[in-house]
């Protein structure tokens, strides 16, 4: 059997490679949803739930024309995490949405994943000016969504977790 290739744009930036999931990130995930770490993005999760995060990205992107892309060091080639712009039920308008494993953290990998992924989805999937929602004890995703230039809008629950809107800038206020 043959794995079927879905049309997901793939975003170059002087480092990364932001492409589509792939079967062989799966061990990668499962390793990263085993740690405590993965408690903001809906983890910890054993194999069989790393496998349906990697299945539903996939799904999203089939439905949605936009999704998570993961992201791909140049040098290395290693997968080191993800970013893009996510729309589930449950969330009040799409995200903008990154993880990085602990091995990229500290790079600037986060970011420049974000900054590409947010500037894709404007100005090609129509979400511009898109939210991120933070949990208040993730300091280093507030960071990142200030560094960015995102400004805290309000406070909130995702899911019955708390937790804070980050508004992003338009496109056109960047350039």
């Amino acid at each position: 059997m043959t794995a079927m290739t879905l049309p997901i744009p793939v975003i170059e930036t002087e480092r990364l490679i932001l492409r589509a999931p792939h079967g062989s990130d799966l061990s990668h995930m499962a390793a990263f949803f085993e740690t405590e770490r993965s408690h903001f993005v809906g983890g910890p999760r054993d194999l069989d739930g790393a496998w349906q995060a990697l299945v539903a990205r996939l799904g999203h992107w089939v439905l949605n024309d936009h999704g998570l892309w993961h992201i791909t060091e140049k040098a290395t080639r290693a997968f080191v995490g993800w970013a893009g712009v996510i729309f589930a039920p449950g969330w009040q308008e799409p995200e903008l949405g990154w993880t990085v494993f602990d091995a990229a953290e500290g790079r600037g990998i986060a970011l420049e994943a974000a900054t590409a992924a947010r500037r894709y989805a404007a100005l090609h999937q129509g979400h511009d000016g898109v939210i991120s929602y933070v949990r208040p004890d993730n300091h280093r995703s507030r960071a990142l969504a200030q560094r960015l230039g995102a400004t805290l809008e309000t406070t909130g629950t995702l899911r019955g977790t708390p937790c804070e809107i980050w508004r992003h800038p338009k496109q056109e206020d960047l350039a």
